[in-house]
């Protein structure tokens, strides 16, 4: 019975000690809360601010004509910067000190750069793209051996379409650490052609032919003026240079159909475009 007492007592004890330190906590308790849930609404709120004003950003520059890429790498750089605002704010009001955040971020950031130089490279590539823009997007460009229509630029790396409908990603730092191509910049283009004929041909008639061709496509531009001229003596023919001067957004089609209309204004005249050919020559010995 005493055993049994003694373990009443206990009880009876620890039940008054757990009240008594509740009462005191509760006040404490409350204010964490209070504080966790403030936090959270911060995030929360913080959060649907931040997309409102990135957004808001985005807008403003569509409404200016800014080119997409450059839209969307500034969104998406706006939205990482506000973000991170928003939530050392949040940190703040659970009790963290934000100056203490500030600097374990401006440490890890420091230990994170060491680690990740090429990421960080290909940030401060991204930024020259922007600034100095040798393309934009839609722009048709050849990029380390890469070509593909610009899709968007991002913060780390810039995406291509290629004429396929293949995503290829290039990171920022390839992009500037490399000969750029822009086939879409300039308003014209040239386009190239060789033409082989035969020794046989008659040269002048064979300029005449392809130059009417030429004169006869209305996409073919009169200034600049075509060139047509021999370039080269070859193994088995004479090869013509061809070429004529279009607007970009026609020269594919410019280049299919006046190699087409060249060859057969070519074989409406009789004049050969020869195959490659060798002459064997045999000595009969006695």
């Amino acid at each position: 019975m005493a055993d049994q007492g003694a373990v009443t007592d206990l009880a009876t004890t620890g039940v008054a000690n757990l009240e008594h330190w509740l009462t005191d906590n509760t006040e404490l308790f409350i204010t964490y809360g209070v504080n966790i849930i403030s936090a959270l609404a911060i995030l929360f709120i913080g959060n649907i601010i931040v997309k409102k004003v990135a957004n808001s950003v985005s807008n403003v520059l569509k409404k200016k004509k800014m080119d997409k890429a450059v839209v969307d790498f500034v969104h998406t750089l706006v939205r990482y910067l506000l973000f991170i605002i928003v939530l050392i704010a949040a940190l703040g009001k659970v009790g963290v000190q934000t100056a203490s955040v500030v600097a374990v971020i401006g440490a890890a950031g420091l230990a994170v750069g060491l680690a990740l130089q090429g990421s960080l490279s290909n940030f401060a590539a991204g930024v020259l793209i922007v600034a100095f823009r040798p393309f934009k997007s839609g722009d048709y460009v050849e990029i380390g051996g890469v070509a593909g229509s610009v899709d968007s630029i991002q913060i780390f790396q810039t995406i291509l379409t290629t004429p396929d409908n293949k995503m290829v990603v290039v990171p920022n730092g390839g992009v500037i650490g490399s000969p750029i191509t822009n086939y879409s910049r300039h308003a014209t283009r040239r386009v190239d052609h060789v033409i082989g004929v035969s020794y046989s041909a008659d040269l002048k008639k064979t300029k005449e032919v392809i130059t009417k061709v030429l004169e006869s496509d209305p996409r073919v531009l009169k200034t600049p003026a075509p060139t047509v001229g021999v370039v080269a003596l070859a193994d088995s023919s004479v090869n013509f240079v061809v070429r004529p001067w279009c607007k970009t957004a026609e020269y594919w089609d410019v280049y299919f159909d006046t190699l087409q209309a060249i060859k057969e204004g070519l074989d409406n005249e009789g004049i050969e475009i020869p195959f490659p050919q060798m002459d064997v020559h045999l000595n009969k010995v006695d």
